[in-house]
């Protein structure tokens, strides 16, 4: 049975978000806030951290700046997926969809720990936090925290004396943490701005037309197709 080109962007969904959650989780029931597995010598580690706020590290400040966080991913998440099932029935590449699909699949998946995590677990600083505890989680629902864990301190040093403001201080290349997720999110992203701009920007048009002046079977009009007459 052939697959729709949704239903393949849909088990692509699913491979990416269930890799992420497994992952998480793993990292939340087995290491506690700041401790860290190394992968490949010092430049890649597996390290520990719970962010607040947005992707790679950034925080968004104070109780409601967190909820107000949640509540526009949740809409982003719905507005993208809105877009994946309009894009799925338009004449778009699949490599196309895949890219709407990764962004798609990382926003939902840091979804889940910004929602539930919270109420699922409790926390994990000198512990190794428990799924689903007696005593309850560590914060509420649209409260959790992102957990984060791919490190790659490619580069370590010092800025030299001379440079502006930072001067002496440490310098670490790549020193944001982040997931499967952020990845997932980053990868789509760049993909689209490097190969699908065109067609981004096609699909985008198309959409804003069909809205405003409803589809061509739908005025009682026909697109002729390149290369014939239009019927008298």
């Amino acid at each position: 049975m052939k697959l729709s080109k949704l239903a393949k962007s849909i088990i692509f969904i699913l491979i990416i978000l269930v890799a992420d959650q497994v992952l998480k989780v793993w990292v939340k029931t087995n290491m506690s806030i700041g401790e860290e597995i190394s992968v490949l010598g010092n430049w890649f580690i597996i390290l520990f951290v719970e962010n607040p706020g947005m992707a790679f590290g950034f925080e968004f400040a104070g109780e409601y700046g967190k909820v107000s966080l949640s509540v526009f991913r949740i809409l982003a998440v719905i507005a993208i997926g809105w877009y994946l099932v309009k894009l799925a029935k338009q004449n778009v590449s699949m490599g196309f969809l895949i890219c709407i699909a990764l962004i798609f699949a990382g926003a939902l998946g840091n979804i889940v720990d910004s929602v539930f995590y919270g109420v699922l677990f409790n926390h994990s600083f000198g512990q190794v936090a428990e799924f689903m505890p007696i005593d309850g989680g560590y914060s509420s629902l649209l409260h959790g925290k992102v957990v984060d864990m791919f490190y790659f301190p490619l580069i370590e040093g010092h800025y030299p004396g001379w440079f502006p403001f930072k001067g002496g201080e440490e310098f670490i290349f790549f020193r944001p943490v982040f997931n499967i997720a952020d990845s997932s999110i980053t990868v789509g992203i760049f993909s689209i701005l490097l190969f699908y701009r065109k067609q981004f920007n096609n699909a985008s048009l198309k959409s804003k037309v069909q809205e405003t002046e409803g589809t061509p079977e739908e005025n009682g009009t026909t697109i002729n197709e390149p290369g014939k007459k239009k019927d008298s």
